[in-house]
Order: structure tokens, then sequence, then C-alpha cells
């Protein structure tokens, strides 16, 4: 057997885990942080016309690290029954980043003044995006 029986390999440890939804607020909070540095940058580079930079790569890299840890986050808090009665817009809100990193990777990859300008754009939208379902969430939690 390749991967060994299933209590060899930890049978139930992320089921047990419990996930503290102060750490998805704060890891949102980092998302947040991270998108505008990241969109910022980008936008520096679009207006003068140029490729995005090592550090503008490094700030979005960290953006997509981020965000991806929010998700995976968020995904542990609903299978912990957390979240359930949100509104779709949240869900969707929070994964629509994650499509901007995609597309911007995809067909968009800075390596050009034309190419960082779409990037800005898909940028500010994930931004947007991302604040929306921020506060959305903050609502509903606090509600």
């Amino acid at each position: 057997m390749i991967f060994g029986q299933a209590s060899d390999l930890g049978d139930g440890v992320l089921d047990n885990l419990i996930v503290s939804t102060s750490v998805h607020l704060l890891l949102g909070a980092l998302v947040l942080a991270s998108l505008t540095l990241a969109t910022g940058l980008v936008v520096v580079d679009a207006i003068n016309n140029r490729p995005i930079g090592s550090r503008t790569q490094l700030a979005m890299g960290l953006a997509a690290l981020v965000l991806a840890a929010q998700v995976l986050i968020g995904i542990k808090l609903l299978d912990q029954g957390q979240g359930i009665f949100q509104l779709y817009i949240h869900y969707i809100g929070g994964l629509v980043p994650l499509g901007v990193f995609a597309v911007g990777g995809w067909f968009f990859r800075g390596d050009t003044g034309r190419s960082s300008r779409w990037l800005a754009v898909l940028l500010a939208v994930g931004l947007l995006s991302a604040t929306m379902a921020f506060f959305i969430g903050r609502a509903y939690v606090n509600a």
C-alpha cells in the first residue's frame, strides 16, 4: 500500500483542529494590507509605463500567499459550521481576488507597460472585492 492505512496518516487531525474566527479576521486585515501594497506598486509601474519590478513581484507574491491562507482558513471555518448563514457575496467576494491572480498570471504578467496597466486594473478589482467581502463578513459576525 502506497499511503498506508488511514490511522497511519493521522486520521482526523484536521477535523479535530479548531480554528478561531479571530484568525480569519486577522488574515482578512493582512489580505487588505498586502493587496493594497501590491496594487499600489503595480499602479505606480503602470503610470510610469514600465514592467513591474522585483519589489512589486514580491508584494504580489506575499498578497497571493496571504490570500490563499485566508481562503483555506475560511473553508476550515465553514467545515466547523461557522459562517453558514452569511450572504454568498462574502464567499464570492473572497474568491474573486484569487481569480484575479489566476487571470493576471495567465494573461497579464506585467512584463510590459501595457501589461502592467491591465494588471493594475485587475488588482484594483480584486482589492475592491476583498474589501467588500471583509466588511460584509464583519457585519455578519458582529450582528
